[in-house]
């Protein structure tokens, strides 16, 4: 199979730092970048690729493009999006889909299948282990999963992510990940309750949403922090036959980490890598890391390009949880529960 002519618009952290070299590892063949900085960074990383100082000038050249991948800052997703639609490209656009719902709700309405969402953390070893373990039958009947995306930076970085109210913070960008994730697990949303502050950046940098799942009464606590001196485990689901727990989450420091410490220094040569522990009580036996990674997202929007069918992830799904983050806002300026269904 050949590779893919691809148009990436954007080639900073995410463009660059996530995107580029996920097309990279996945065979693929970036052919036309917008930047207007890093036009030295491209000719290095894609010797030949044209570097354009817009998406006008990326479309310009649209009959020879593949695909789009959207990495610019959140409040241009739409416009980004619907331009490239409109030039008649399949297109990948980084999480948030949209910085509201029914910005959202439009761009999926707009896909026509051509249009999927980077949410990676579906593909995160993390996240295939957990399916796993809660398939295996071993926790019970859950009723609550806990996950935390906190870190310790009193020094908050100077980005748009960080500057910007309205299309920045975390809620935006962690909190999309947190809750396709809950969802993920355990189907849709009923209620929505949020505490939102900004204690170091003008965008939202602490975030705690209680969310109750529709289906089956599981309650969801996801909470995201830059300025958090020790993170809390990563993850925690509960059931009534047991515990599974997440300690640590790439690299990022935390005194819970220990755990993983201790067993990595006795752990034997050819046992398997751990992901998590399942824990009752004094009981802790470590689970181990179920296969998958981002690049697997890629290799799926090739299969999705080449061959058609669903987009890897469906648009619709996106819109959903812009919905969960609106009723998170309003949730946090009225200090009520919202209702969503």
């Amino acid at each position: 199979m050949e590779a893919l002519r691809v148009g990436l618009v954007g080639y900073g952290g995410a463009g660059r730092g996530i995107h580029a070299r996920l097309l990279r590892e996945a065979g693929q063949q970036v052919m036309c970048v917008v930047t207007r900085s890093r036009a030295e960074q491209v000719e290095a990383d894609w010797p030949g690729a044209l570097v354009v100082p817009d998406v006008d000038g990326l479309l310009a050249h649209a009959d020879e493009l593949d695909l789009v991948v959207i990495a610019s800052p959140t409040g241009e997703h739409v416009a980004h999006v619907l331009a490239s639609l409109d030039a008649g490209l399949h297109v990948l656009v980084d999480k948030p889909l949209a910085t509201t719902a029914d910005d959202a709700e439009l761009l999926a309405s707009r896909g026509d299948g051509r249009l999927t969402v980077f949410q990676n953390r579906r593909w995160d070893p993390e996240q295939l282990t957990l399916l796993g373990v809660i398939a295996s039958g071993e926790l019970g009947t859950v009723h609550r999963f806990e996950r935390r995306w906190e870190r310790f930076r009193p020094v908050p970085q100077d980005r748009w992510k960080e500057n910007d109210p309205d299309s920045g913070g975390l809620l935006l960008d962690l909190g999309a990940h947190l809750v396709d994730s809950a969802v993920q697990l355990f189907g849709p949303v009923a209620q929505v309750y949020a505490e939102l502050h900004a204690r170091t950046t003008p965008a939202v940098d602490d975030v705690f949403l209680a969310l109750v799942h529709a289906a089956n009464g599981v309650v969801s606590h996801l909470q995201a922090g830059a300025v958090v001196g020790a993170p809390g485990p990563r993850t925690r689901v509960l059931g009534d036959g047991g515990a599974y727990l997440v300690t640590s989450f790439e690299g990022e420091p935390t005194p819970f980490g220990a755990l993983d410490d201790a067993y990595e220094e006795t752990r034997r040569p050819g046992e398997a890598v751990h992901e998590g522990w399942l824990v009752r009580g004094a009981d802790r036996q470590p689970v181990p890391q179920a296969a998958g990674g981002h690049v697997d997202l890629y290799h799926a929007v090739v299969r999705w390009v080449v061959d058609g069918g669903p987009p890897p992830v469906d648009p619709a799904d996106a819109a959903r949880t812009a919905r969960v983050l609106d009723a998170a806002l309003l949730s946090a300026a009225e200090r009520r529960v919202v209702q969503l269904s």
